[in-house]
C-alpha cells in the first residue's frame, strides 16, 4: 500500500484461490469514519432503485423514497447523510468527473478483453479496445463529452487516454488473464434479508475454482489506501460477499480488490462471521436512514471530502439551501411488505 506492502497478499492468477498471508493481522485493522470513501467512488454502473410512495401517497415527480441499498449508497450515508439525499431522494445531476469516468472506461476495457481467446488477452490487445470503448461510453453517456469541451486540439483528451492506457497495462503486472476465465463479469446481484431491507450492486469479476471456491474480484483505478484504513476498503467486497451468501448459501473463499494505481493486491479471506458482522451494521445503517426518511432530518457531515462535492450550493456548510423535501414525512413501506415475493436474483440488472 502506498510504499508499503505491509498487509497485502498476493492473490494467485490460477483458477485456484490461494490463501493469503496475514489474514488474521488484516482483519484488526482499525477503521476510519471516511475509511469507505478515502477515494473518489468509482461509478459501478446506473442504480435502478426501486420506487416505494409511503403511504401511498404521491411524491413529487422524480423523488423516489428509498428502497434498497448499495455499496456506494451506503457509502454516502456513512460519509453524509445529505448527500445521500441529494443523490438518492432529490436526484440532484452531477458532472462527470475525469477521474471516475476513467474508471469506467477501464472497467468496460478489462471486462471486454476477456471475450478474447486466453491466448489473445495481451496488453496490446488490452489497449487497443480503449478507443472503441470511449468512443461507446460517449454514446450511451453523452455528458461525458463535457470533460473535454474546453480541449478543442484534443491535447488533454489525449493525455487522459494515455493515462488510461497506463492503468491497463499495469494490470498484467498484477494478474495473468492468460489463465484466468471468469464465472462472470459486471454481475448484478441482488437480495433480500429477512428484515426486508434489499441489498444490490455490481461485482466486476467472479472466479470460480475447480474446486467450487468463490473469488470476488474489484478493480480500482486510485492507490491503494494506507493500512488503517484497509479494513474500509474491504467494506464494499464484504457487502458483495454477503450477497453472495444469501443467495447462494455459499461464503467466498477470498475478496481481492486489485490497485491499478498503486499495483497492489489487497486480499481478504472472510467467514461467516465477517458476513454476519456486515448484515448488522447495514441492518443499523437502514434503520438510520428510514429515520431520515421519516423526520426529513438530513445533517451534513463536513469532512475533507466536502472540496470535490457537486452539491455545495445546496449545502448549508456552504452557505447553500436544500431543495425542499420532496418526500411526505412518514416511513417508507417495507420491502418485505411488498408484493413481489423474490428473495433475490443474480444476473443482468
Amino acid at each position: 500500500m502506498e510504499s508499503s506492502n505491509e498487509g497485502v497478499a498476493r492473490a494467485g492468477d490460477g483458477g485456484a484461490v490461494e490463501v493469503p498471508a496475514h489474514t488474521e493481522a488484516s482483519a484488526s485493522v482499525p477503521v476510519a469514519p471516511e475509511a469507505v470513501v478515502a477515494e473518489p467512488v468509482e461509478a459501478i454502473g446506473p442504480e435502478a432503485v426501486e420506487a416505494v410512495a409511503p403511504g401511498g401517497v404521491a411524491t413529487a415527480v422524480g423523488a423516489k423514497a428509498p428502497a434498497s441499498l448499495s455499496p456506494s449508497r451506503a457509502g454516502d450515508f456513512m460519509q453524509c447523510p445529505l448527500l445521500y439525499r441529494f443523490r438518492v431522494i432529490d436526484r440532484l445531476p452531477e458532472k462527470p468527473s475525469p477521474a471516475a469516468t476513467k474508471g469506467t472506461l477501464v472497467h468496460a476495457v478489462l471486462e471486454r478483453l476477456f471475450d478474447a481467446p486466453a491466448a489473445e488477452r495481451t496488453a496490446p490487445r488490452a489497449k487497443s479496445l480503449i478507443p472503441g470503448q470511449w468512443d461507446r461510453l460517449r454514446e450511451t453517456r453523452p455528458e461525458v463529452v463535457e470533460l473535454f469541451a474546453d480541449d478543442p486540439e484534443g491535447e488533454r483528451l489525449a493525455g487522459w487516454l494515455v493515462e488510461a492506457e497506463r492503468l491497463v497495462e499495469r494490470w498484467f503486472t498484477l494478474e495473468d488473464p492468460t489463465r484466468l476465465e471468469p464465472a462472470e463479469r459486471e454481475l448484478f446481484v441482488e437480495a433480500e434479508l429477512d428484515s426486508g431491507l434489499r441489498l444490490r450492486g455490481i461485482i466486476d469479476r467472479v472466479d470460480v475454482a475447480p474446486t467450487g471456491e468463490v473469488r470476488i474480484v474489484d478493480y480500482k483505478t486510485g492507490k491503494a489506501p494506507r493500512p488503517e484504513y484497509a479494513e474500509g476498503a474491504l467494506f464494499q467486497m464484504k457487502f458483495y460477499a454477503l450477497v453472495v451468501w444469501r443467495l447462494k448459501n455459499v461464503v467466498p473463499r477470498r475478496l481481492q480488490l486489485v490497485y491499478l494505481g498503486s499495483g497492489d493486491v489487497l486480499t481478504y479471506d472472510p467467514v461467516l462471521a465477517d458476513l454476519e458482522r456486515v448484515e448488522r451494521k447495514l441492518l443499523a445503517l437502514w434503520d438510520a436512514i428510514r429515520l431520515a426518511t421519516e423526520t426529513g432530518e438530513w445533517r451534513p457531515r463536513p469532512t475533507k471530502l466536502c472540496g470535490w462535492c457537486d452539491h455545495q450550493a445546496h449545502c448549508p456548510e456552504f452557505g447553500g439551501t436544500p431543495p425542499p423535501y420532496p418526500l411526505p414525512v412518514t416511513l417508507p413501506v417495507r420491502a418485505a411488505e411488498s408484493a413481489d415475493g423474490a428473495q433475490g436474483r443474480m444476473g443482468p440488472g
